[in-house]
Order: C-alpha cells, then structure tokens, then sequence
C-alpha cells in the first residue's frame, strides 16, 4: 500500500493520466532512477475495463475524503500536499468528491487545525498498538464515525501519501464497495492463518479480497458496521505470533479484507484506482527521492527533477510536489503542534 512499498515508475502511468481520475504515489517509494530504461526500474498493472456505471458529478455520489494522521511532521507535510491537490481537483467536470477530513488520531489538536479540516480522536491505551502505530487507524475510523456529521452516503478512506492527479468519481457500485487490488496481499497463500479469523463456516478464503482499506470508496453504513470488526480483527492478529511475523506491516491491511469478508462485503477491483510499482530497494542511482529521508522535516522546495530519459509521468508528480511546496504558506517553517 501507499507509503509501505518502493514504487517503480514507467512510462505507462501516462495513461492513467490521460483517463484521468486516480490516485498517484508521489513517493512511496525509494523513486531511483540509472541511465538506463525505466523498464528496469519498474512495471504497473495492466488497467481493468471501466464498468458500465460509475459516478461522475452525481451529488447522490458524492463520498467524503477521509485519511487518517498524526501529528508527527512527518505525516504533517504528507497530508499538506494531499490537501492541495485535493482542493486543486474536486470541483472539475466527472468529480464526485465531497468534504474532506483528516481525522486525527494523536489525541490532540495540532497546528494545521486552520489550514485541514480536521477531527480530533483517541489514539489506542498507551502499549495496546505494540509500536505499529496504524492499529490506530481502525480505532481512529470507529471513532470519526460514531461522532462526527458526515453529509455524504460514501467514504472515500485515503492516506496522507496519496495525490489526486484528477478528479476522482465514485468507483463504487452501491453495495460493492470499490478497492484497489494490491500484489502482495494474498489470503489464499495464506490459507492456514486467514482461517484463524475468517472461520470454514464463513466460506472460502476467496471470499476475502486481495485490499487494504486505502483507497476504497464504500457506502458510510457498510463502514460503521465494518470498522469494530477490523478492529477487533487487527489487534487479535496482532496478538497472533504467526499472524504477526506472516503480515508484518500489512497485517492491518488484511485484517481490514478479513474484517469484509465476515461482514459479507466483496468489493469491486479496481486496478485503475491507484498505481502500484515493483520493489526498487537498494538500487540507487544519480537521482533518488525517499521520503523517509523527511521524517524531522518537510522537504525543501523546488525539488530537482529527474535526469533526461525518465517518463514524463515522473516529471509530472515532481512537479506536482513542487507546485504544493510552493504555494501552501509556512512550507518552510511550520513545526510540530
């Protein structure tokens, strides 16, 4: 998922671009560059047919923007620029974005109170997250909707490392919620210890579907039901030794398909929904951008582009970044609330 995963970038990213409404990772990734093919440094996913109906500046459609943060700084700069381009995006043609929260999960307000709209909640007791802070996540959601006014019927459950590149519609199909199918999730290789949580009786494995709960654009009643159950789910795997060496820092993302499946929700696949690269650790080149290497600080302005040869679609989410850094006031300088 976005913000776990070194993401290679090719040429066909230009596509989504042009179709034009999905989510970018702008670096979630190790993004190296050689001077060598961008084949080498990754592949995308083949794009699935668009179905028949989707949304698309229907206001019946509209879904809430809700990621999930803290208010470290590393999160902090993350979410400022996936709010920028949020606001740069959702009013265009084929939009289907409502309202947008960053729901909080640090226990506090911080700084950026004025400039996100945001909701404050409890973070887990103290220990209970055993040091994999987004066992927060599901606890943060039960919480946001149990307490907050949500206008809209859908919810879009996004990431601070997430960019709109256009506007999104509803991918959605009423009840069948619409998720992005990530490589590496698996639940049928993992038969004997998805079976610990998501009982015979239940059904097949394959009823659990190969996501994670970001992106996924789901009706607000299925999510109220689901989220104590991914709860729940989470922190029993988290207690699992076997469960938590086998998913380590996706263990939460299955416990979100598990969560589904005993919820008896399946959800649409959408390989277009977000783009999704091979590993590129360890190959470092003449041009790299980490952005683990911010984790005390935003970075800089004016990020230097990456050198001739590289796809366009690079280019373009660099500049994307840069175009935030240079228009959100106080970039340099806002600190830690």
């Amino acid at each position: 998922m976005i913000g776990r995963k070194n993401l290679g970038v090719s040429s066909f990213l230009l596509v989504l671009l042009a179709l034009g409404f999905f989510f970018a990772t702008y670096n979630l990734l190790t993004m190296v560059i050689q001077n060598k093919a961008a084949d080498e440094i990754g592949k995308l996913n083949h794009l699935t047919q668009m179905p028949e109906k989707t949304g698309g500046g229907n206001s019946d459609m509209r879904f809430h923007v809700a990621l999930t943060a803290t208010d470290a700084i590393y999160s902090q700069w993350q979410s400022r620029i996936m709010y920028y381009w949020y606001k740069k995006v959702k009013d265009m043609p084929r939009s289907d974005m409502g309202k947008f929260t960053r729901i909080l999960h640090s226990g506090k307000a911080d700084n950026l109170m004025d400039e996100i709209p945001s909701f404050v909640v409890d973070p887990l007791p103290e220990g209970l997250d055993r040091g994999y802070i987004v066992l927060n996540r599901p606890w943060a959601f039960v919480q946001w909707l149990e307490k907050a006014t949500i206008e809209e019927e859908y919810i879009l459950m996004a990431e601070p490392d997430h960019i709109f590149v256009k506007p999104l519609p509803n991918l959605a199909q009423g009840n069948h919620p619409a998720g992005f199918p990530f490589f590496y999730i698996k639940p049928a290789e993992h038969e004997k210890i998805i079976r610990k949580f998501y009982p015979e009786e239940m059904g097949p494995v394959t009823n659990v579907d190969p996501i994670g709960n970001s992106p996924v654009i789901i009706k607000k009643y299925l999510l109220e039901e689901i989220s104590p159950t991914w709860l729940n789910v989470s922190l029993r795997m988290k207690d699992d030794h076997e469960t938590d060496k086998q998913f380590g820092w996706v263990l939460e993302m299955y416990a979100y398909a598990v969560a589904s499946a005993l919820h008896g929700v399946r959800h649409k696949l959408r390989k277009d929904f977000m783009l999704q690269g091979e590993l590129t650790y360890g190959k470092i080149g003449e041009w790299r951008f980490d952005k683990r290497s911010y984790l005390n600080g935003p970075p800089p302005k004016n990020l230097s582009l990456p050198p001739p040869g590289v796809p366009e679609s690079v280019v373009r989410l660099v500049k994307m970044v840069n175009e935030a850094t240079a228009n959100i006031p106080g970039w340099d300088t806002v600190t830690r609330g």
